[in-house]
């Protein structure tokens, strides 16, 4: 199948003749996007790079060209491909967002929160790009900062339960249960099946010393999910809290 898809470019690429630099550049870059989508990198790479020797300043090949680089686990240069399409155009938020996300991946957050700012710089009606803000932050242990990302996300869209769920987060770092329950809530009611505002909901009410109530919630997530380990393993501990041992342990041996 793979050397169907060369045999097929090779052919296209005898029968046609594109004009101008820009137009071939172009041309190159198109099929390597073919390819990247058939998940021929090395191929796709070859392509991307005549795109770019025809027209150093394309920046959707300089990101395609991340994007192969990435899937070959070469990401010190997709990075810098991205880089480079960002500085060609500072507005483009396809390059910003694949270096947020990218960073973001090797667990540099505070690059991937830089490039997020420019996200929010291009588009500060993007409620997308706040919570994407408001997350990696979180992971920074920015609280603070992140809750008033968020607040920003939710006043753009006041039922965008990924960020209210986001929001209860930073309630329940600085101890405040009570306010992230109601969030929480919320996220609830908007998607009954969001399983991590029961897990949330219910080491909240663990922090309040309702182990039953909290159980009931871990219950609620395994339900939606059972093969999500994490309630699971909370649920335990809220069974020894509540005294319940023999059921905690019940579920120690078939973790």
């Amino acid at each position: 199948m793979r050397s169907i898809h060369i045999i097929l470019i090779i052919c296209i690429l005898a029968l046609s003749t594109p004009g101008s630099c820009q137009d071939a550049s172009t041309y190159y870059d198109n099929l390597g996007g073919k390819l990247l989508s058939a998940r021929n990198y090395s191929e796709a790479m070859d392509l991307l790079n005549k795109s770019l020797d025809q027209d150093p300043a394309n920046v959707n090949a300089w990101i395609h060209k991340g994007d192969a680089q990435k899937a070959l686990k070469d990401i010190n240069a997709s990075i810098a491909s991205y880089r480079r399409a960002a500085v060609l155009n500072r507005k483009s938020a396809a390059a910003w967002s694949a270096l947020s996300d990218t960073y973001s991946q090797q667990k540099d957050y505070s690059n991937a929160t830089a490039a997020a700012e420019e996200l929010i710089g291009i588009d500060p009606k993007n409620k997308a790009y706040w919570l994407k803000k408001g997350t990696l932050l979180q992971m920074q242990g920015d609280f603070a900062n992140s809750a008033a990302d968020l607040d920003r996300a939710i006043a753009i869209d006041n039922k965008y339960k990924d960020a209210i769920y986001r929001r209860a987060l930073c309630e329940l770092a600085d101890n405040r249960t009570g306010e992230a329950i109601k969030l929480l809530d919320r996220v609830i009611e908007i998607d009954a099946k969001y399983k991590q505002a029961y897990n949330a909901r219910a080491q909240a009410l663990e922090m309040q010393g309702d182990y039953e109530g909290a159980i009931a919630d871990y219950d609620q997530a395994i339900a939606i999910d059972e093969k999500w380990s994490l309630p699971r393993t909370n649920k335990m501990h809220a069974l020894l809290l509540a005294g319940r041992d023999k059921e905690a342990v019940d579920i120690l041996l078939r973790i």
